[in-house]
């Protein structure tokens, strides 16, 4: 098995005008910091090793790279920790409801730049607490959501991660394994726009399609 087959899960790896393009969601990282972890999981050295195996040419980050609101010394060290790590890869940043401040570590690299939403060969990406942009596109990926499902089988239940699909929208789960997530439908009316979504479609982060569901 893979070292990096949570990350490879959790994220998709799609062709843009800008090549290979690695979209992942709702990083968090500095997670340790603001839930009063002892350990350090060093998740953003591990997830910028990934992003590198994986060969990308862009990397697009679905807003939430970070978790704390604001910007500590040692979050900034992770911060720059990470980016230093990802060389010549293009990074998107689609900025989220936790990213205040990013820019400030973000304006040292020449390959990182931040928006409040990217589109990209009709596509949209985007983090997903606002309101959307009144723009024209064909599908629009998001996080924000952490979408996640409750399975049950003889008498056992789990939660797992889902990839979610409502018309033209696809949300993504958050990449970082160490973060659970929210039921589907809690998770959807985070999204100002999924609010009234009927229908959504489920799928495993191994690409099995689990059905759609009322929401």
């Amino acid at each position: 098995m893979s070292p990096f087959s949570d990350f490879e899960h959790l994220s998709l790896l799609i062709d843009t005008s800008l090549g290979k393009t690695l979209l992942i969601a709702d990083p968090h990282i500095g997670f340790e910091l603001s839930r009063g972890l002892r350990i350090r999981t060093h998740l953003e050295e591990k997830l910028a090793e990934f992003v590198l195996e994986s060969n990308a040419d862009s990397l697009v980050i679905l807003g939430d790279l970070k978790e704390p609101l604001g910007l500590s010394f040692r979050l900034k060290e992770m911060l720059l920790r990470f980016f230093s790590t990802l060389g010549d890869v293009r990074v998107l940043i689609a900025k989220g409801n936790h990213d205040g401040r990013i820019e400030e570590v973000a304006k040292r690299f020449s390959n990182v730049e931040v928006r409040e939403y990217f589109l990209i060969d009709g596509q949209l990406f985007l983090h997903g607490h606002t309101k959307l942009p009144r723009i024209d596109f064909d599908e629009a990926f998001l996080g924000h959501a952490h979408p996640a499902y409750t399975l049950k089988s003889g008498g056992v239940a789990r939660k797992v991660k889902v990839f979610v699909r409502t018309g033209k929208f696809l949300v993504l789960p958050t990449v970082n394994p160490y973060i659970e997530g929210f039921d589907v439908r809690e998770g959807l009316k985070l999204v100002p726009f999924l609010r009234n979504a009927k229908k959504a479609e489920l799928f495993l982060p191994e690409g099995i399609y689990l059905g759609a569901i009322d929401v």
